[in-house]
């Protein structure tokens, strides 16, 4: 077990590069069991969860060779299907939420697929029902074994149809998306997910081979194909640590050049953090934030308080609006957080009260934020993270507070983020990790 030690209230200065998204490197690196030959995947963050699943699909039988820190090739030629019964598989699979991602590949190549219950952050429930009423639709066949919480999968034959997906899940279009391109006939799956990381999965599944059309939309067209074959692909900067760094050089004062963001790939992401006041300014693919003394948070054109809720895309993340919580407690101003998908992720605010921020949680959804406008600095404390993107807005509170805070249960953190304390480090933060008795 470890732990951040963390002096607060420091200016940074710099440079920072984004790693690989987190959410794009589960869904394609699944995607590599769609076929025998070769594929070869760069900008892949190396973070616990994605280790995982790269350490799964090679217990699976894929032949796996890392060529650089972010760069492997992945030939999934001789697959183990006996695998998938193990107790071994059902422990790894069970503590990594993103194993179910595998399940669409295996349907349609193989005909079959088991999965444990997978795991993740405790932020709600997430449930699975997208996936294998998709899965169902193209006419697989599902049992849910619940002594166990095993599931199997059958499919020996998925033929394409028309389906309405019963939420805009990105999980849940991408591993149908995946079964349906070696369906028979045309697959249509309207209220489809549109993020940025489906667009990316369906471009390099045309590239194998694939017949999608409508990407970026939510009406998307597949025509089965008979196989598909081996690509190059290079995943997006992952804007889930973009939108941290903004909040970051904000909560700080801090001047900070955020490097090869991909901005056209970003949506409404900068303008939230500009109704909050926050200067920032595109330069190239770069983006630059001077620093600040103060920002004000904006307010509907009626005068009437801001209210920031999550979306589907390209509505606001859902992964952001922790962050956009803790830089409105340092803001001029009041703003209403609105976690909309997820039941238990405003639950840290608590430890940000107890470092001085005024927040009124009004239920598992909503959390009223009224800005200190630096006032008040936040004051430094122990605390726990309960989830990989609670854990990051927590950091970033304690970069910016007054003294020394030290958070534990990091290994949430690691699940996310790379190598983020040397990251930190080389723009100024005092931070380090420490190791703690259990």
């Amino acid at each position: 077990m470890s732990a951040f030690e963390i002096i607060g209230g420091k200016k940074l200065k710099g440079e920072i590069t984004p790693q690989g998204a987190k959410n794009e490197a589960l869904q394609i690196v699944s995607a590599v069991l769609l076929t025998e030959e070769k594929i070869t995947i760069s900008n892949i963050p190396d973070i616990v969860d994605v280790n995982k699943l790269i350490d799964l699909l090679k217990d699976l039988g894929v032949t796996i060779e890392r060529l650089s820190k972010d760069t492997y090739t992945f030939e999934a030629k001789n697959i183990d299907l006996e695998y998938l019964n193990s107790d071994k598989f059902k422990k790894k699979g069970g503590a990594l939420r993103g194993s179910v991602m595998i399940v669409g590949p295996l349907l349609a190549r193989f005909g079959k697929a088991y999965i444990p219950k997978p795991g993740g952050d405790k932020i709600g429930r997430r449930r699975l029902d997208t996936h294998f009423l998709g899965f169902e639709k193209l006419g697989a066949k599902f049992h849910y074994n619940s002594v166990d919480n095993f599931f199997s999968v059958d499919a020996s034959e998925l033929k394409g149809t028309y389906m309405l997906l019963d939420e805009a899940s990105v999980t849940g279009t991408a591993n149908v998306v995946m079964a349906a391109v070696l369906a028979k006939g045309t697959t249509t799956i309207y209220n489809a997910a549109c993020e940025p990381y489906l667009q990316q999965l369906c471009k390099m599944l045309n590239r194998m081979g694939a017949k999608i059309s409508g990407i970026g939309s939510n009406l998307l067209i597949i025509e089965g194909v008979e196989k598909l074959g081996g690509t190059e692909h290079r995943m997006l900067p992952d804007m889930i640590e973009i939108g941290s760094f903004i909040g970051l050089a904000a909560m700080t004062q801090s001047e900070i050049t955020i490097k090869n963001v991909a901005y056209d790939e970003l949506g409404v992401i900068p303008e939230v953090f500009k109704r909050l006041g926050i200067k920032l300014e595109r330069r190239g693919d770069d983006i630059y934030i001077p620093s600040q003394e103060s920002y004000e948070i904006d307010t509907f054109i009626d005068g009437s308080i801001l209210t920031i809720a999550d979306a589907p895309w390209p509505g606001f993340t859902p992964d952001l609006l922790s962050i956009v919580l803790v830089v409105a407690t340092q803001a001029k101003g009041s703003v209403l957080i609105h976690q909309k998908m997820f039941e238990s992720r405003l639950f840290f605010v608590d430890k940000l009260i107890d470092m001085g921020a005024q927040i009124i949680l009004c239920d598992p959804h909503r959390a009223n934020v009224i800005g200190l406008g630096r006032r008040n600095q936040l004051r430094g404390i122990s605390m726990t993270s309960p989830d990989i993107r609670a854990g990051v807005s927590l950091l970033i509170a304690a970069l910016s507070a007054e003294g020394k805070s030290t958070i534990y249960n990091i290994d949430q953190i690691d699940r996310g983020y790379q190598d983020i304390e040397e990251r930190l480090r080389a723009i100024g933060a005092d931070i380090k990790r420490v190791a703690v008795n259990e």
